[in-house]
């Protein structure tokens, strides 16, 4: 171009290593340019730039027709023909354009263009290579502290770490090399903006990975992460090679790699407890340093009742619940803590009892099963029939057959007459009656007066001589 100051820009850009999204901004500021100044809005316009020596060529291009309706892009069949004589209807002719034509006006616009494609360019870019980074850990420079802010530089921007994500108790000073977790990353029309914390849970996650080669190969996998920047963490650690202690793979010789986290986090206390998948072994590991005596859980609302030993409560809900919060955080279940004395004092029956309980509420709700036997019931039907008729002698009937039918008919039907006997008590009781029936005339025919009971206590029957003794030994003989 013969523009002086237009090279030295373009060998600028060149020198800074010019990216693709970069010349393709110039291609279309030199485009939008001439069709402005020289062509037409419907012109064909091909810049094309040689990215080694910075040299950049324009070329007109209009198609060969009959007849002429668009100067901008068609070119009558003589006039192409003047150019070169092989040119045929159909054709596109391409004119290469001398640089020359940009005067001053174009070459100022050609440049605005071109700066507000590179400004977009630089914000595409910015914003392409930090959306991957989202979630992750980056490390920056201090550049300013300020009382609500501190601008943390990452690279080619500057990212914002508000003071209400900065560890309570922290004190940044401009020049030191933090470790940020970048937790979002929004662009809008003054740029791109990236949002950095140092209170994320993903912070502890991520330094984890860094410092436990078990967790960045897999072999360690990090469930779950609850976190009160500043005073205590807790993070739920699980594997499935039973070779490999999860816990101990993330404390590390003598504590080495659990000590650098708490460094890099200001001193915070950090719990490490196993994941599993049962969620009563799980919410019993989450409590730690508490014991747990027992855990019953709720599915219907998703929550366990916890009872622990007396001197353990405190321990377990923790400095202000801290301890309780981080347990809900942690396993995602609503906890209620209760010592082994107030489950007693409220009456609340857990472990084996309470197993023993619902089992037998179980067995005293459940519908028993209805037994149709049609032969037994029309065996029964006519045994009813039987004893409803009036029967004025005794039946004399065999005990093995009568026995088990008579036992469960006086189940369900009560029956006072006839009286049933067996055939051994038949004889016996008939001779009974008869004697019984002979006493009773003797004793009732006989009147008594106040007198003689007087003497009643004097009275013997072993001496009564108006008793037949003799009938008596017959009686007893027989019986």
């Amino acid at each position: 171009m013969a523009s002086k100051k237009f090279v030295q820009a373009l060998e600028l850009l060149e020198s800074e290593k010019i990216e693709k999204e970069v010349l393709e901004a110039l291609k279309e500021a030199l485009e939008k340019s001439y069709k402005k100044n020289y062509g037409g809005p419907e012109s064909i316009i091909r810049v094309d730039i040689n990215e080694n020596n910075g040299k950049i060529r324009l070329y007109e291009i209009k198609h060969v027709v009959d007849d002429v309706n668009d100067e901008d892009f068609e070119l009558s069949l003589e006039e192409a023909q003047m150019i070169n004589p092989k040119y045929q209807i159909g054709d596109d002719v391409v004119n290469e354009i001398d640089p020359e034509v940009f005067g001053r006006l174009a070459a100022v616009q050609t440049k605005q263009l071109l700066k507000q494609k590179i400004r977009e360019a630089e914000k595409e870019t910015l914003y392409n290579e930090f959306v991957d980074k989202k979630d992750d850990i980056i490390t920056g420079i201090v550049d300013r502290v300020e009382e609500r802010f501190a601008i943390i530089n990452i690279g080619r921007t500057g990212a914002l770490l508000p003071s209400n994500q900065q560890i309570p108790g922290e004190t940044i000073y401009e020049g030191q090399h933090l470790k940020v977790y970048v937790s979002d990353v929004e662009r809008n029309t003054k740029g791109t903006h990236i949002g950095v914390s140092r209170t994320e849970p993903g912070l502890v996650k991520r330094l984890f990975e860094m410092e436990v080669p078990e967790i960045y190969d897999g072999t360690v996998e990090i469930k779950s992460v609850s976190r009160e920047a500043g005073d205590r963490s807790k993070i739920a650690v699980y594997t499935t090679n039973e070779n490999v202690d999860p816990i101990g793979s993330c404390v590390g010789p003598k504590g080495s790699r659990v000590r650098n986290v708490v460094n890099e986090l200001n001193g915070e206390m950090i719990d490490i407890v196993e994941w599993n998948e049962n969620p009563v072994i799980f919410i019993s590991h989450a409590l730690s340093p508490s014991e747990v005596v027992n855990v019953d859980i709720n599915e219907n609302d998703h929550s366990a009742l916890v009872i622990v030993p007396d001197n353990q409560l405190s321990l377990a809900i923790g400095k202000k619940g801290q301890n309780a919060r981080l347990a809900v955080r942690l396993t995602g279940w609503k906890i209620d803590i209760k010592s082994v004395s107030e489950a007693a004092r409220e009456g609340i029956i857990y472990g084996q009892d309470a197993e023993f309980e619902k089992t037998f509420v179980e067995e005293m709700t459940k519908d028993e099963p209805v037994i149709e036997d049609v032969m037994i019931e029309e065996s029964f039907e006519e045994l009813e029939d039987i004893i409803e008729e009036p029967i004025t002698e005794n039946i004399i009937v065999e005990e093995p057959v009568v026995q088990p039918i008579v036992e469960e008919v006086k189940a369900d039907v009560e029956v006072t007459e006839p009286e049933i006997l067996l055939d051994d008590e038949v004889e016996n009781d008939m001779e009974t009656k008869v004697i019984e029936e002979e006493i009773f005339t003797d004793y009732s025919d006989q009147d008594y007066d106040d007198e003689d009971y007087d003497d009643y206590e004097d009275y013997d029957p072993k001496y009564d001589e108006d008793i037949d003794y003799d009938e008596f030994d017959k009686y007893y003989d027989e019986k």
